[in-house]
């Protein structure tokens, strides 16, 4: 899981950051609205937390932009010291999925996320699953196209069911890196290149076969569901 923390407090941010270091999620932190914003436009990210007040842009500002503007926003829970109940509703509506009063334990804010993380993704996937032609073993990490098992090593696998499981979702290069690599390679950029090319080729994506998978210049990649295929289970 991707995190990301924006605070103007650098003792709490740094508190945080370092509690969410601990877990083996990925964590990226802004000190305003503004460099928080900047960073949505071109990053994937699962769960957001984000204070209130903030320069630049309040949280409640890029609550309510983000949930209106991009195509998967991420969950948001707002960090504040503001604890009337009016301020809980405001924040709620705005699209927020929790809310959490200052100070709080880390434990709790840890577990917080991990709420609003399932909360998006209703328990997490299935062991197996069906997409069109394709089948998935999220446990043995085997794929079968019409029943056949491809031949995929374990990080192409991991690759391709990570497109599986986010259709018609834009994933950037860095969140794609920490979900199959658990980094971000500095050198070796042209390695999700080569992966993305090997298993368009092994699996055959290709819109004859409902799933392709696209370049999103200067961000990342997309697997698309080009045509009618059965429902994924």
């Amino acid at each position: 899981m991707r995190i990301a923390i924006a605070d103007d407090d650098p003792e709490l941010l740094e508190q945080l950051g370092g509690a969410i270091d601990g877990t083996a999620h990925q964590c990226d932190r802004f000190r305003s609205g503004t460099e928080l914003t900047t960073f949505l436009k071109r990053e994937t990210c699962d769960v957001v937390l984000v204070d209130w007040n903030m320069p630049g842009r309040t949280g409640l500002e890029i609550v309510k932009w983000a949930t209106s503007s991009l195509q998967n926003p991420p969950a948001f829970i707002i960090l504040t010291s503001r604890s009337d109940k009016s301020d809980v509703v405001l924040g709620l509506e705005a699209g927020a999925v929790d809310y959490v009063v200052k100070p709080e334990s880390e434990e709790v804010i840890l577990a917080r996320i991990e709420a609003a993380h399932r909360r998006l993704n209703t328990g997490g996937p299935e062991r197996f699953g069906k997409f069109g032609l394709y089948g998935v073993d999220r446990v043995t990490k085997q794929i079968t196209r019409d029943g056949e098992s491809l031949n995929l090593t374990n990080k192409e696998a991991d690759l391709a069911i990570l497109f599986f499981d986010n259709l018609n979702r834009p994933l950037s290069r860095a969140y794609i890196f920490g979900e199959v690599w658990g980094s971000v390679p500095e050198v070796e950029s042209r390695t999700l290149d080569l992966h993305v090319s090997r298993i368009r080729s092994k699996l055959e994506l290709r819109p004859k076969h409902g799933f392709a998978i696209q370049t999103v210049f200067g961000f990342g990649y997309r697997m698309d569901k080009t045509v009618e295929a059965h429902e994924e289970t």
